[in-house]
């Protein structure tokens, strides 16, 4: 079965706007033949893709489903056509980097601002993207991913390990443990806790690990999405929260981070680079500008091990 492209990119704008007359007017098409396009994908697929809900549409479970595929897949499709001009004029400097949030507000404005200084030719992009699966997805040139005990390996990329960062214990500066030195995991069990990451991946498995070794489970009273949020709650003094020490970087007015003991949860970033790559100047120079920012002063060379490398 081959499905139409140009009927997914359409069906796609039903979606996001909401209704066959958005997409229209969106794409600059009659409502009509958008309504002819969704019909054949339909028939094409054999699926419902969509129902009716009151003035508009809605995509069915199946059509939402396609409709994040096809947003993957044009995505795809943008970056292969950016190749495809690279080509066409003589050139193919472009770098493609990606990491999780923290990490690209951290430390991908140093990077990019030195690649573009350094490589005036290259174009460089930059993608959020939070796990493992998004870098098998989407195959960036380099991406920062965080991992467990051993990083998972994708097929076509080395991997090298970039810092092991511990977590710490961020409070309103009026909370009872605030002027500590260092906090026992234990001490938190009996205070608020502002969820920073509902995700369920390593970064917050790490910390429910160090509770549970320390005898207790946190009680949530705020769950939020990332960092940023749980920290204005803990400058309103709702509770406290504890995050990895590179998400503490700025602070707001207010919170204090404290260091964590007994025992101290810790988070490994790897560096993940395209194999096709791994000899361009300018990805050898991104690994080089990344391990100075997490403060290993080695080259992209070093793995996770001296005599290991990880594919």
């Amino acid at each position: 079965m081959m499905i139409d492209t140009h009927r997914l990119m359409i069906f796609r704008s039903v979606v996001a706007t909401g209704s066959v007359s958005g997409a229209a007017s969106t794409l600059g098409y009659t409502s009509s033949a958008v309504s002819q396009h969704v019909s054949a994908l339909q028939r094409e697929t054999g699926l419902s893709l969509v129902e009716k809900s009151g003035r508009g549409i809605v995509p069915t479970p199946a059509g939402r489903v396609l409709a994040d595929a096809a947003t993957k897949l044009m995505q795809q499709v943008d970056e292969l056509t950016a190749t495809v001009e690279d080509l066409r004029a003589g050139t193919t400097d472009r770098v493609v980097l990606s990491g999780f949030s923290s990490a690209v507000t951290a430390w991908m404005p140093d990077v990019v601002a030195a690649l573009t200084t350094e490589f005036p030719a290259t174009r460089v992009m930059v993608r959020i993207e939070e796990d493992i699966d998004a870098v098998r997805d989407t195959r960036p040139d380099v991406a920062i991913v965080v991992g467990l005990d051993r990083p998972a390996t994708v097929a076509g990329y080395c991997i090298h390990e970039l810092l092991t960062e511990p977590y710490v214990a961020v409070l309103n500066t009026n909370h009872e443990l605030a002027g500590r030195l260092s906090i026992d995991m234990v001490e938190l069990a009996a205070h608020r806790w502002i969820d920073s990451d509902t995700y369920e991946g390593p970064c917050r498995q790490n910390m429910l690990n160090a509770c549970a070794a320390a005898g207790f489970t946190p009680t949530f009273i705020v769950e939020t999405s990332d960092y940023p949020a749980a920290l204005r709650f803990v400058a309103r003094d709702v509770g406290l929260t504890v995050i990895p020490r590179l998400g503490a970087a700025d602070l707001p007015a207010g919170t204090v981070a404290v260091p964590l003991a007994n025992p101290t949860p810790q988070r490994s970033i790897f560096l993940y680079v395209k194999d096709s790559r791994a000899n361009d100047p300018a990805i050898t120079r991104t690994g080089e500008l990344l391990s100075e920012l997490a403060g290993q002063p080695r080259g992209p060379g070093s793995t996770t091990s001296p005599s290991t490398r990880l594919t």
